[in-house]
């Protein structure tokens, strides 16, 4: 087809200049999205999500400026995109609409019509202006129109959403379709009851992530981790408490949010408990985050809109229920609340948005509440420093102490950081290594004179910047994630010794062999080893599938591992 001819007397119009453009969506898309494809840090991700945007701004100063194409179609086409882009914006699905603090249809539709833009340029150079104008339409609207027939089932740490067709059906809703919820009580071994669970909560005992008492064989070409039981699940965070062969962790069920208890041996349900209430948000997805507390034969739960349960951990009968958030009188977090129960004497303590609560076991009602440290996604954690029993929690603010009977504040550290998750660790009396999130790792020292208590720095490292995945200690040494790769730091001075292969995940130590068990965000296990002179990955094979932002427990030779979708129990081999 011709194009149009030039009226005689009018200055023929120049062909556009496509150079420019082609460069410029070039580099936005390798950056954008091939950037992240050869390297999964932090770092770029953050550059190629800004200069997927900055690009699409440099594509509009070409098109305003260096174009060559008449006035009508620069300013039409940029109009257009504005338009094209607010509208589509009201309509796209709520979790394209909250994703990203709220950016994620800027974040994903700016290299999109820049590419789509691009290609129209080019493939209607030689058209009639009609042909290219109607096209050229066309195009806009159907680049940031298609978005409405989207949604994200969430991202992962590297922000890669999952977009599938908006009516769908979610995991989550083929689970509830197809769920046997027959229930099989079993009779659980007395003499084992009797005794203090063995992983009674959040990260272990100590909520340290640390196992003992196991010695397991790290060659699983020869001797390969044997698969137990495998089910579905309905989607959460929570991860798993265990004693002797009941299993509980929480989990999202349509509009109940329940509380569940598995046969740990078969995977069998036993009992459950739930209450009519939903928390979502549109990264992690449906689900309670924290995870069940045992305790003197009873569970401990908050879920993700501040319920907090008391139930018997034998048949899941309440003992008293409190909507927590209404009693401290603060709103539901961002991403809900996180922090698991901590059980002290006659006290379950919580935190909800940076305030600690201390409850009357016995009676169920608020016994005291703490000041108020900002939001906080992290759990109170229970420590001894000079002494004395004392509960630290990580918010806004930095770090917190009371004291647990009455909540009387003994100490606080400032370090502001938004969106406190990550777990303090000790590392010797009054020594602490707590966590600027994803800027930096410090070692404080706490000291009390005759109750007179002071905490100060000691060192701050930025070789290690934890996001949500916590830490683990171990000989003077620290092992956690540096954005996605697993590293090791010093203790002493804050400097790294290594870093490894980016798991994204989560671990837990097994002390006596030197090994790190890895939970990485794929969803495989990994054997690492827990020493500071390199690297080693001794064995890996994959467990459960989809994105895995659950903490592993283990248990003898047991492992449990879970995500949103699926559940599993692997015996590992022993030596």
């Amino acid at each position: 087809m011709k194009t149009d001819k030039t009226t005689p007397g009018h200055k023929q119009q120049k062909p556009l200049r496509l150079w420019p453009a082609i460069v410029i969506v070039a580099l936005q898309w390798l950056i954008r999205f091939g950037l992240t494809a050869v390297t999964s840090s932090d770092l770029a991700m953050q550059v190629g999500i800004l200069t997927g945007v900055a690009g699409g701004f440099i594509l509009i100063i070409w098109w305003g400026f260096f174009s060559r194409a008449r006035w009508f179609e620069r300013l039409g086409a940029i109009g257009l995109m504005i338009a094209a882009l607010f509208i589509t914006a009201q309509f796209v699905d709520i979790s394209i609409q909250t994703s990203n603090m709220g950016l994620m249809f800027i974040f994903f539709s700016v290299p999109v019509l820049s590419l789509a833009f691009v290609i129209w340029a080019v493939a209607t150079r030689n058209l009639s202006n009609k042909i290219r104008r109607v096209t050229m339409v066309a195009t806009i609207l159907v680049a940031t129109g298609f978005w409405v027939f989207l949604r994200t089932d969430g991202m992962d740490g590297s922000n890669h959403q999952e977009l599938v067709w908006r009516w769908a059906k979610t995991s989550e809703e083929r689970f509830l379709a197809q769920s046997n919820s027959k229930l099989k009580p079993v009779s659980p071994d007395s003499a084992a009851m009797a005794a203090k669970a063995e992983w009674p909560g959040f990260r272990g005992s100590n909520r340290d992530g640390m196992i003992t008492a196991v010695q397991i064989a790290t060659d699983w070409v020869k001797s390969p981790p044997v698969e137990m039981w495998r089910r579905s699940v309905g989607p959460g965070c929570s991860s798993f408490a265990i004693h002797g062969t009941l299993l509980f962790t929480q989990e999202q069920r349509g509009e109940y949010e329940m509380v569940t208890c598995y046969n740990l041996k078969t995977g069998e349900p036993v009992w459950s408990h739930g209450d009519s209430t939903r928390f979502w948000d549109s990264h992690a997805g449906a689900g309670p985050r924290a995870t069940p507390t045992l305790s003197n034969g009873l569970v401990y739960t908050l879920g993700g809109t501040g319920i907090l349960n008391v139930l018997d951990e034998r048949d899941g009968r309440v003992i008293w229920s409190r909507n927590a958030a209404s009693d401290a009188d603060v709103k539901v977090l961002p991403w809900g609340f996180a922090g698991s129960p901590l059980v002290v004497g006659n006290r379950v303590i919580i935190s909800l948005s940076g305030k600690l609560v201390g409850y009357d076991i016995a009676t169920g009602k608020p016994a005291w509440f703490a000041n108020d440290g900002g939001g906080s996604y992290s759990s109170p954690h229970l420590v001894t420093i000079a002494g004395v029993q004392q509960v630290l929690l990580m918010s806004k603010t930095g770090a917190l102490s009371v004291e647990p009977e009455g909540g009387k504040p003994l100490w606080k550290y400032d370090w502001e950081m938004q969106d406190r998750i990550l777990q303090p660790a000790v590392i010797g009396d009054g020594d602490l290594l707590i966590v600027g999130e994803t800027q930096a790792i410090r070692r404080i020292k706490v000291t009390n004179d005759q109750g007179n208590w002071k905490a100060k720095e000691v060192w701050t490292s930025e070789k290690m910047k934890l996001n949500f995945n916590d830490f683990i200690i171990h000989k003077e040494f620290a092992y956690g994630f540096d954005g996605p790769s697993i590293a090791c730091i010093d203790t002493r001075d804050g400097s790294r010794k290594w870093k490894g292969s980016p798991y994204r995940g989560f671990i837990v130590l097994l002390a006596e062999q030197d090994l790190i068990l890895v939970l990485t965000e794929k969803g495989d296990l990994a054997l690492v080893s827990a020493t500071p002179g390199q690297f080693r990955e001794l064995a890996r094979i994959p467990a459960i599938k989809g994105k895995t932002w659950n903490h592993p427990v283990m248990v003898g030779d047991i492992v449990v591992v879970r995500n949103a979708q699926e559940m599993a129990a692997f015996r590992l081999p022993t030596l």
